[in-house]
Order: C-alpha cells, then structure tokens, then sequence
C-alpha cells in the first residue's frame, strides 16, 4: 500500500457513499475519517457496512447532519458513534489526528466578533433561568462553542480535521488556522464547502479542501470522485 494512502479523507457524502466505499476497496487505506454532512437515511454503519470490515471509520459531523432528529440519530446513535472526533485526538495509523465538527453560528459565535455565550451552560441559564432539565437544541448543538475550542488548544495533533474551513478560503475562519498552530498540526482537512483545493496558510500549514463526494489521500490528492449510488431507505 502506498504510505500516501493510508488515511483517506471523504467529503461531504450528502448521502452518496460510493465513493468512498470504491475507494476503499480499491486502495485499502488503514483508516478513513468523514468530514460531515451526510444526509442519513439510515445508521452511518449501515451505509458503509460494506467497508467496516476493511478499514478503521472515523468522523465529524457538518451542518447538515442536525437538520432533523432522524440525521442526528443516525448518527450519534449509530454503531459508529463511538468514532466521532470531534473535541479529541486520536492516534489513527500512527498519526494524531484531532477533530473540530459542526460550525460556527452568529447567535453563538461567528469569529473574529467575541463568542455570545461562553459556554452551554452560560447560554441555557439565561435562556432558561431556574431550569436545569433543558437540553441544547439541534440547531445550537451544530455550534462550534467557543470554551471547547479554546479546550482543543491544549492537544497536540499532527493533522487537525474540520467542517469548517479556515481562511485558506474566502468563506473560511483565521482562528481555525489559529487553532491548528496552536496544537502543533502542519495540515487541515476540511469539507462543507464542496471544493478540491490545497494552500498553505500562516504557520506553514497546509490546507486541503476535499470537495463533496470527493476521497483524497495524505497528499491531498483527490482520488475518488462521485459515482451513482446514494445510501437509500430500502
């Protein structure tokens, strides 16, 4: 196996997995990590139940996938939810690769303007002052929240996977570049905004976007793009 595809990063999948799933069978990485938006109408491990026996699956969650409560649940309730990377870093094939899912929202924060709330639980009090049993809603848990990320500092990766992008794109957010200096990470992976590129940004680190339905190598180098067949309610 060639070492540059030993992890593969999928774009946002909206559904379609056959992509990666090609991909997988055909270059056999040891690991795969999912960059959001995945539009479930089954468990994720349901859609890739062809691959779970070939390689190690990770994930992010995008946007998309707290639109409904049944995208949430096939998710987060899924028989991968135990391989969401969001807020952690996990060795995967010998490199630490640490996750940022979700995004940022005005009415939580929405860099450079200072964070609205600083915390859930600063947001849920005075929302709901008095009350303790009031959970986030779908919408603010897809929020990127400023304590978790400022958290995420203190951990050191060798690759940092987001939804977001940072300003290596003109829709994308400098403290996610930010971030990724700070934890010593030389390369990001992003996807939410559907396009193949690589740049390097200020601390010399490199950029990939991975466009939808696209799979790219360590290199950033796309390897799979769409192919028919979406995940489908039988």
């Amino acid at each position: 196996m060639n070492p540059k595809n030993k992890i593969l990063f999928a774009g946002d999948p909206h559904g379609n997995f056959q992509p990666l799933i090609e991909a997988v069978r055909q270059f056999r990485p040891e690991a795969v990590v999912l960059l959001g938006d995945y539009d479930l109408a089954l468990p994720l491990d349901v859609c890739l139940q062809e691959i779970m026996d070939l390689t190690d699956i990770w994930w992010i969650a995008g946007n998309h996938d707290f639109e409904t409560p049944a995208k949430h649940n096939n998710l987060f309730s899924s028989g991968l939810a135990d391989k969401g990377l969001h807020l952690r870093v996990v060795e995967i094939a010998g490199l630490r690769i640490a996750g940022l899912g979700g995004i940022f929202l005005g009415r939580v924060w929405y860099p450079p303007q200072p964070p609205k709330w600083q915390d859930k639980q600063h947001f849920l009090t005075n929302q709901f002052p008095g009350k303790l049993d009031i959970d986030l809603s779908l919408k603010y848990k897809s929020a990127i929240w400023y304590d978790e990320f400022e958290a995420l500092k203190s951990l050191k990766a060798d690759i940092l996977v987001t939804h977001e992008a940072p300003s290596s794109h003109r829709h994308g957010f400098r403290v996610i570049g930010e971030l990724a200096a700070a934890m010593g990470a030389k390369h990001i992976f992003h996807g939410h905004l559907h396009e193949n590129y690589s740049r390097v940004i200020k601390n010399n680190v490199r950029v990939f976007g991975v466009a939808d339905k696209a799979v790219a190598n360590l290199q950033g180098r796309t390897l799979s793009q769409e192919i028919d067949g979406l995940c489908k309610i039988l």
